[in-house]
């Protein structure tokens, strides 16, 4: 059985390759650059890859692992006050450097019972409307809100459907658009589909170096589109997830380093990389008008993307 090569003993092949032709005389310069093409977009798929295990990783910090890293006094609180509480998406108030702000986080388990528990970091529509009635809260107090979104997606369970789970989020994207107070969201490993659209919505969004951010898994990218769950590296690569693509795309306001080989080498590391950017935005916004984000903040989003209107 041959073992496949990777992209940087292709180039090695590519440069002998070269070479032979040189001395030769012979002309393949057509033939040279479909291989390097191919090379780049073979290379492109390990390194898009690579950044969706890192957001995986099961020793990558999570939600709670930042927040009490970074805030001081946490105080977690539950319930919609409608249906009951969801440990997928926790929330609750603390202190950061003496601000008092509203945190809200998607929360995965590391152990099997934990994961149960908190159902993967899938949340269900009283997740979302437990966020929502604590960022309404936010703006009530004019506390400043934090997200961090780390989701597959949202639960897609026949009780979520049956309570209104697209309804929720949907209402977390009108509401939280057109909220009072400064919103700062940080994706941290995972952001999946309308799940992590539900908690993303803002003034200023970060990713982590290693997170991704995409309407659909790769997985299920492969499956619908391509008709071969086995080529999800191929689809990451073209539903370009990173967080490069991200700030290319100004879907982001920026990245946040990570320590070499990802934020689980070093998690205290990873959230003082989180606490500076924290520290400089939450100063900056805490400033402004609040009908004046607002406005900002909607622009923001009607910018994203290509769209016409008419013909």
């Amino acid at each position: 059985m041959n073992t496949p090569l990777h992209s940087h003993d292709l180039q090695e092949k590519i440069e002998e390759l070269k070479k032979l032709i040189r001395e030769s005389g012979i002309d393949a310069s057509e033939e040279l650059d479909q291989l390097e093409v191919k090379i780049q977009a073979r290379s492109k798929t390990e390194s898009t890859w690579k950044r969706v295990e890192l957001a995986r990783h099961p020793d990558r910090p999570y939600a709670l692992d930042y927040i009490h890293r970074i805030f001081d006094g946490f105080i977690e609180l539950h319930g919609d006050r409608s249906f009951g509480d969801d440990p997928a998406l926790i929330g609750g108030l603390g202190f950061f450097e003496g601000r008092p702000v509203t945190i809200l986080a998607n929360q995965k388990g590391r152990t099997l019972k934990e994961n149960m528990h908190r159902n993967h970091g899938m949340a269900n529509p009283e997740g979302y409307r437990k966020a929502l009635r604590l960022a309404k809260q936010a703006e009530k107090f004019r506390r400043p809100i934090v997200t961090f979104v780390d989701t597959a997606g949202a639960y897609p369970g026949l009780g979520a459907e049956e309570r209104g789970i697209g309804e929720a989020i949907a209402r977390n994207l009108r509401d939280f658009s057109q909220l009072k107070t400064p919103i700062i969201c940080i994706i941290i490993g995972e952001g999946g589909s309308g799940g992590a659209l539900g908690l993303c919505v803002g003034d200023k969004i970060y990713m982590l170096e290693n997170a991704i951010y995409s309407v659909i898994s790769p997985e299920g990218c492969a499956s619908i589109l391509l008709r071969d769950a086995s080529r999800a590296k191929d689809a990451a690569a073209m539903l370009r997830i990173t967080s490069a693509d991200l700030l290319d795309f100004k879907v982001i306001n920026g990245i946040i380093p990570e320590p070499p080989g990802g934020a689980h080498t070093d998690p205290v590391a990873a959230a003082v990389s989180i606490r500076q950017v924290l520290a400089k935005e939450l100063h900056d916004l805490c400033g402004r008008n609040p009908s004046v984000l607002v406005r900002y903040r909607n622009q923001k989003i009607l910018k994203i993307g290509h769209w016409n209107e008419g013909a």
